[in-house]
């Protein structure tokens, strides 16, 4: 593993790695190696570069070196009654904030608060010739009417690698109730379809094995009105349940088969596919657990409006849906004006970059 140091040692070494053209592979707690394909490459880790820089409780922003540990900055803005309201998943114990970014995962509560990138607001990177730039809010404007810390987040560092991260971050909710009711899949996503369309403070839900999850969360009063109307549901205050949900210690993701993400629009009704189901997202993220073929998943997933992942791949060759072609090359052209050496992350994402 290649030394660790602040940004100007990490730019000497991208520099250096783009004169011999040598691949790098970026890592920081590298709790998230099994997601995307595999990649080699000298490691280069950004753990030593750590620290929040400024945290402003009352403008609601929060600045952090790359390698902060996620505990470390959750811990900072419980302390200030905050929290990252995109409920980054970890995984392990030890995940970074650079590592959040890059992969661009959102837990339970995206589909009600909003995704990653749209807490994001700037970022510091160093691009595949070994140049510092800063994108997006409180730094430097981007040209071309791109906002390129919307491209890097989720890019799994095949664009740059991250030094810094500018978030917004929310106020806590005052209480938060989980609500279960027993129902099959295809009662669980109507009735998620009805709640969606009311006036209803909700921040996550979720359906496995005929019980359905929902967690409400605001005031006091507005929750306990909810919960009312609901109806007598059995109400249980379990953040735990949320929280082994996020970081995919549920039992239903020890099972030892691939398993694939789907994205679909919310109120689609159960997919006809073999395996084991869990529905997130208020529906519209769906995990399932089948050793089916891709190509009849992928299938299935575009007639609906849809698309799949293939997120513990078991070592398959591809992994993300297949692109368009306008759009995939959109993202070479972007790729070659950030990376035109090609060293970072090969073929994490997609076979060509």
């Amino acid at each position: 593993m290649m030394d660790q140091g602040t940004p100007v040692q990490l730019a000497e070494q991208v520099q250096q790695a783009y004169v011999d053209r040598a691949p790098l592979y970026i890592q920081g707690a590298n709790s998230k190696a099994f997601y995307g394909r595999h990649s080699t490459g000298t490691p280069l880790s950004t753990l030593q570069h750590s620290g929040i820089i400024s945290h402003e409780p009352s403008e609601l922003v929060l600045r952090a070196r790359a390698g902060t540990p996620l505990r470390e900055i959750e811990q900072a803005l419980a302390e200030q009654n905050k929290m990252l309201a995109f409920e980054p998943p970890y995984f392990s114990g030890h995940s970074t904030l650079g590592g959040c970014v890059a992969a661009g995962l959102s837990g339970p509560r995206r589909p009600f608060t909003g995704s990653v990138r749209d807490f994001v607001l700037g970022v510091g990177i160093i691009n595949g010739q070994g140049q510092s730039l800063r994108f997006g809010g409180q730094v430097m404007k981007n040209v071309a009417g791109y906002d390129l810390s919307r491209f890097i987040t989720g890019s799994l560092g095949t664009l740059g690698l991250i030094t810094e991260v500018s978030l917004k971050v929310l106020p806590r909710p005052q209480v938060e109730y989980t609500l279960t009711q027993v129902c099959n899949q295809e009662e669980a996503i109507e009735r998620l379809a009805d709640y969606q369309r009311s006036p209803l403070p909700l921040s996550a839900a979720c359906w496995y094995d005929d019980h359905l999850y929902i967690r409400l969360s605001g005031s006091e009063a507005a929750t306990r009105r909810a919960q009312h109307q609901l109806g007598d549901n059995l109400v249980t205050e379990n953040p735990g349940f949320w929280r082994i949900l996020r970081d995919q210690q549920h039992p239903f993701f020890a099972q030892d088969k691939p398993l694939w993400r789907l994205s679909v629009p919310p109120a689609t009704p159960p997919l006809q596919l073999a395996g084991d189901c869990l529905l997130d997202w208020g529906g519209s993220q769906r995990w399932l657990a089948s050793d089916e073929e891709p190509a009849r998943i992928r299938g299935q997933l575009e007639k609906v409006g849809g698309h799949a992942s293939l997120f513990r791949h078991h070592g398959a060759d591809e992994v993300f849906h297949p692109l368009p072609a306008a759009l995939m090359a959109l993202h070479k052209r972007l790729k070659l004006a950030m990376d035109p050496a090609g060293i970072f992350n090969p073929g994490r994402m997609y076979r060509d970059f």
